[in-house]
């Protein structure tokens, strides 16, 4: 089997405003990095549907958020998210490839994913859309595998720089999965210390301190994340993976190289061969500055290909 890619040139059509971190150059230096990689198997993203989004967020907020959508120019949902004339759209197209992914793992037709879309969405609460994120995609993917493949133990890692408030806040009370995300402390939304730990110990956060490098990273993942996730058994990973860690990144201040985001990618994907059959599907955070970001989207996919092979 291989590794499945899903895109869609609707990702274009969320034009923030000028000088805004999370703009379309960043899809166009996704689909770059990644053009060269034979034997992908490349898919469109679907359109995720009302019902997908309501897994995770009420009716109130999907409506709030449809009459939001302006004719031209911007609307701004709080100080750093916008929606343009395009962004739903796009937004639908990041949720239906997430589902399709899993979907597409879950029947054996690949063996992992990586969903380059956009807009991002760990940080978009239940009924908050903030830090550019509009839908909570991965905690969707994650309540899609529950529901409709019937899997108990469903785990994702966030390793986005910035902590993943809105996987959180809607995977709270959500006993059947595990969320572990490891960020920069203190740095934006605030939130991501030790004590926030789920309604059933299903939370599980590590801060780093501002300036860790590669070395110290691999260390808490090799001592904290990665046995924690192997002793879940999870039967599904999911990854929010944000590249901003990374020490090019204009938005933090972690010091990751580009080699630290194939090592993890490689960890994590260790533990979902022994615990999950494989099953992994990732989907793109953060990342802000576009060669980092492409180099770094690189060598994350060419692991999961490594993997899949």
């Amino acid at each position: 089997m291989t590794t499945a890619l899903y895109t869609h040139d609707d990702c274009l059509g969320h034009v923030t405003p000028p000088g805004h971190p999370e703009q379309v150059a960043r899809y166009e230096a996704v689909v770059a990095a990644l053009a060269g990689f034979e034997g992908l198997d490349r898919r469109e993203a679907p359109f995720g549907t009302d019902a997908h989004v309501l897994r995770c967020h009420p009716e109130a907020y999907l409506e709030r958020v449809k009459a939001a959508v302006p004719g031209k120019g911007w609307v701004a949902l709080d100080a750093d998210t916008h929606l343009s004339p395009g962004s739903l759209t796009a937004a639908w197209r990041a949720v239906g490839a997430c589902f399709a992914a899993v979907d597409a793992v879950m029947a054996g037709e690949v063996s992992n994913a990586f969903v380059g879309c956009r807009p991002p969405g760990h940080h978009a609460e239940r009924q908050t859309a903030m830090g550019f994120c509009i839908f909570g995609n991965v905690a969707i993917a994650a309540k899609h595998a529950l529901e409709v493949h019937g899997m108990e133990r469903v785990a994702i890692v966030d390793f986005d720089v910035h902590h993943g408030n809105g996987t959180q806040d809607l995977l709270w009370d959500e006993a059947r999965t595990l969320f572990i995300s490891s960020h920069q402390m203190p740095l934006y939304p605030g939130s991501g210390a030790v004590h926030e730990t789920g309604a059933h110990d299903n939370v599980i956060n590590v801060p780093l301190a501002p300036m860790t490098g590669g070395r110290e990273m691999r260390r808490v993942y090799e001592a904290e994340i990665l046995p924690a996730l192997d002793d879940y058994d999870p039967q599904f990973v999911l990854i929010s993976a944000g590249f901003d860690a990374h020490e090019a990144d204009p938005l933090a201040n972690l010091n990751w190289s580009t080699a630290d985001f194939e090592w993890v990618t490689r960890a994590i994907c260790e533990v979902a061969d022994a615990r999950a059959g494989g099953r992994v599907v990732s989907t793109l955070e953060g990342g802000y500055d576009l060669q980092a970001l492409g180099d770094s989207v690189a060598a994350h996919v060419r692991v999961l290909m490594e993997r899949g092979g």
